[in-house]
């Protein structure tokens, strides 16, 4: 999903100008709510393609968009450097299958929010300090009240955008070896590249079962290129100008972000519970980074 964990980012010591940090800061919001915007576009063609055929075009968009970017020389990797890029292929395109079929039955702002438990797991597994303990408490207590039983609980939902958050902190993991592995952005590309090989087939089954109408694939890019293009080549850009800790600190606005735009665009409204759930984990993460030292 985010294109930013698909990079290892050393935290800035150095000031920023003023008014670079200010474009960065700006950058961010537009990252953030393009992201989530193109995850609700993408949710307007579910009742003509499914998540399946989204998820599918938006394999193709990324593929485009980082095999321009990254360059990758695929006939000189490694075994060594191509088992990482394959994991990470078939990771990244089932990451983005659950949370696209966790958004089309629990909505986008609760499946973002526990999504969001993957790369905040792996933020607090490596910590050591007490508060990192009470900052996991807090992470759990949302999830709880999220996750409560009653009867409109969709636990199947549930179930795949914790999946997601699964797939989301493997990414990470995995990103990391790439990067280690394989120069520049090149195995990101590649590992792209082959996730949008791999949902070829995926993408004719969706289009010979259910043939698409031009608005439904219009929704479909629009969301690739909102929720890919636009967020990696918008944190690029960002990484320049603002540390790496006030970068993962507006990260973990994205819940709050995506609750808003299921709003206004989905017509997704949360209860007050589920709004408390979403600032727990907010407020875990947020907490967690801001005392962290750099």
């Amino acid at each position: 999903m985010p294109a930013a964990s698909a990079r290892r980012v050393s935290p800035d010591r150095c000031p920023q100008p003023s008014g670079r940090r200010r474009s960065g800061v700006v950058t961010m919001v537009a990252s953030g709510l393009s992201n989530q915007t193109g995850a609700a576009v993408g949710a307007l063609a579910f009742p003509v393609i499914g998540p399946v055929g989204v998820v599918a075009v938006r394999q193709y968009v990324a593929a485009a968009v980082l095999l321009a970017v990254g360059r990758p020389r695929l006939r000189h990797l490694t075994w060594a450097q191509w088992w990482p890029v394959l994991l990470l292929a078939v990771v990244f395109g089932t990451m983005n299958l659950s949370l696209y079929s966790a958004v089309d039955r629990i909505g986008l702002g609760l499946a973002v929010t526990l999504e969001f438990l993957g790369p905040l797991g792996i933020a607090l597994a490596a910590a050591r300090r007490r508060l990192d303990a009470c900052c996991a408490v807090i992470a759990a207590a949302g999830v709880v009240t999220l996750m409560r039983p009653r009867p409109s609980a969709d636990y199947a939902g549930m179930g795949l955008a914790l999946l997601a958050a699964a797939c989301w902190a493997a990414y990470i993991l995995l990103n990391r070896t790439v990067g280690r592995r394989v120069a520049g952005a090149q195995g990101a590309a590649a590992a792209a590249g082959v996730s949008a090989v791999l949902f070829l087939p995926v993408g004719v089954l969706v289009a010979l079962r259910h043939p698409p109408d031009a608005a439904s694939i219009a929704w479909a890019v629009t969301a690739g290129v909102l929720s890919s293009a636009v967020p990696y080549l918008a944190d690029l850009l960002t990484l320049r100008h603002v540390p790496a800790q006030t970068f993962g600190l507006f990260m973990s606005v994205n819940p709050v972000l995506a609750a808003v735009v299921g709003l206004l665009v989905l017509g997704q409204d949360l209860g007050g519970w589920e709004w408390a759930g979403v600032a727990a984990v907010v407020a875990a993460n947020t907490l967690s980074l801001a005392t962290r030292r750099v």
